[in-house]
């Protein structure tokens, strides 16, 4: 029987020009107020604005699963992605500011800043609290400074504006919400007012248009008093005329590439010639995160058959999570042609994404992205009946690595995985291999995960911490989805840095960072190879849901009697 495919509410009418008009007249009146704003005022925005965002939050998870198709456990999804990220990020970012109330600096355990050899230094992030200890233990991230900031002089680099005595200038940004992942819109939003001090205007994208109402009662406050104002508008239109606005000083999209450059360069043959010839549109600044052919590079080890499995799940969740789509989904799997294990580890990975049960492809034209890699790849294997309305998972296993594959090129928004297997002697050449053809094959710098063994990552030594420095991704996970910098809050999230208007590939800067680390080149997370308890995220988590309704209620108003409830369903996971 074909899984019904959610109908999308109907479109709200796109915002009159002059109605976009007035908001940014407002705006631009109220940035003085807004950069000037004491710090005081701030920390009671914030903490209106995590108050009212938890308030919103069953609502929101409710309306997002009728609008994706899911229920039940899948609604662990929505509140992982959705709500633990914003309560998170919201509660760190207020932790923050008001520690620096206290004290005039960031505040970080004394043993946070590690300096790595050839001196770049490190700022651990992650545990940001006790309760984070608990929940994830011997799991940490830092984020890996600029290498031209040296250790004596990263006080001068930490706290955006808030700790260096001056007021940021005066503008307004439009932020281009994503349509994807409903947390995307309101975190950037706050990035911009919180982190980089400006007042917003903000376009809800259309697949998740549903979002905006409760995103405007959520900043009901800071929309009340002139600092934030939300548009709509089904077409590249009301976008395109916001950008193109002179009140207007920064945009921010979270998007694809080819939006980004309509925008850079002007939509059409006038845009194509203007790339060309080097001329932008766009004469104001931008920043944002775009796609990602995001590689998962597994190190050939010794593994249990608990391991083969366990590591198959939080591939398959890499690649299934949000039905593929992800930004910082795994697209690539990299393995080493001589793992006697290889096959065993597709055979599991085969398994898993098999068994997931079929949902509705919720992203316009994905079913038309489908079919072409599909066209693309000829040996893809799609696991699963393909229905009306559903993508079943397809997988490539054994691509060349020398190939001039789509997969390889482009960032395909689909539940679509390509495995290819490089020539190595050892371990070691097999990471510095694979590490190489991640950086110069596969497009992109936003994310990317390691998987390796305790007793092949102590034979690998320095070789580990080298491959972590030398891949150019804006999020490295080692034994962890890199993807997960996505929603601790105080980590980064954003492209790698070096992408330029001409040459814009993932993105420029980053967002989330609320731990105001002013030059952050990537995150670094870490987690052990083997874990006790199944991580909430996996997508064969019997009681995601439970867990991470709860977590949210946790990283929102943190207290001790919310953690046996927690610990108690994330065991039955």
């Amino acid at each position: 029987m074909p899984i019904p495919v959610p109908t999308p509410p109907p479109p709200r009418p796109a915002t009159p020009h002059a109605d976009i008009d007035a908001a940014l007249a407002v705006l631009t009146e109220r940035a003085p107020a807004w950069a000037a704003l004491p710090l005081d005022e701030r920390i009671g925005y914030l903490r209106s604005l995590l108050r009212r965002t938890m308030a919103e939050a069953d609502g929101l998870v409710a309306e997002s699963c009728a609008a994706k198709g899911i229920d039940g456990v899948r609604a662990g999804e929505e509140w992982g992605g959705n709500i633990v990220t914003q309560a998170r990020t919201l509660r760190i970012l207020l932790d923050t500011l008001e520690g620096i109330r206290r004290t005039g600096r960031v505040p970080l355990p004394r043993n946070a800043v590690r300096v790595r050899p050839g001196g770049q230094v490190t700022v651990r992030v992650f545990p940001a609290s006790v309760y984070d200890r608990m929940m994830y233990p011997l799991t940490f991230a830092d984020i890996w400074v600029d290498p031209q900031v040296r250790r004596e002089g990263l006080d001068d680099h930490l706290g955006s504006f808030y700790t260096k005595g001056v007021i940021p200038p005066s503008r307004v940004s439009l932020v281009l919400g994503a349509g994807n992942v409903n947390s995307i819109a309101p975190l950037d939003v706050a990035s911009k007012m919180f982190v980089e001090g400006s007042t917003v205007l903000l376009k809800v994208a259309r697949v998740n248009e549903y979002v905006g109402p409760y995103i405007e009662r959520a900043f009901a406050d800071l929309i009340a008093d002139g600092f934030l104002r939300v548009v709509y508008g089904g077409g590249a239109d009301i976008g395109e005329y916001a950008c193109r606005r002179p009140e207007v000083g920064h945009v921010h999209l979270t998007g694809s590439v080819s939006t980004c450059k309509s925008l850079i360069w002007g939509p059409g043959p006038e845009g194509v010639e203007r790339e060309s010839s080097g001329r932008p549109l766009l004469a104001k600044g931008l920043t944002g995160e775009l796609g990602n052919v995001g590689p998962v590079i597994v190190v050939p080890g010794n593994w249990s058959e608990r391991a083969l499995r366990v590591r198959a799940e939080d591939v398959a969740t890499q690649i299934l999570h949000n039905d593929g789509f992800n930004c910082n989904a795994c697209r690539v799997l990299v393995v080493a042609a001589g793992w006697t294990q290889r096959e065993r580890f597709l055979g599991h990975l085969r398994r898993v994404l098999a068994a997931q049960p079929p949902r509705p492809a919720f992203h316009p034209g994905s079913e038309a992205e489908y079919d072409r890699y599909l066209a693309a790849h000829p040996a893809a294997e799609p696991l699963g009946q393909r229905r009306p309305g559903t993508l079943p998972p397809a997988m490539v296993s054994a691509a060349d690595p020398s190939g001039d594959h789509l997969a390889f090129r482009e960032e395909g928004f689909i539940p679509f995985i390509v495995a290819t297997a490089l020539p190595a002697e050892s371990p070691t050449d097999f990471l510095g291999r694979a590490v190489t053809f991640c950086n110069e094959r596969l497009a992109g710098t936003l994310s990317s995960s390691v998987i390796v063994d305790r007793p092949t990552a102590r034979q690998l030594g320095p070789a580990l911490d080298r491959a972590v420095a030398d891949l150019r991704y804006g999020a490295v996970g080692i034994n962890i989805w890199g993807g997960i910098s996505f929603a601790l809050g105080s980590t980064t999230w954003g492209a790698y840095p070096g992408h330029t208007l001409e040459a814009i590939g993932s993105g420029i800067g980053v967002v989330r960072n609320a731990r105001l680390v002013d030059r952050p080149e990537k995150t670094v997370l870490r987690a052990p190879f083997t874990q006790v308890v199944k991580p909430p995220w996996f997508v064969t988590h019997r009681t995601a849901h439970r867990v991470l309704s709860r977590a949210a209620a946790l990283d929102a108003d943190p207290h001790w009697w919310r953690v046996p409830g927690i610990a108690w369903w994330a065991a039955r996971g």
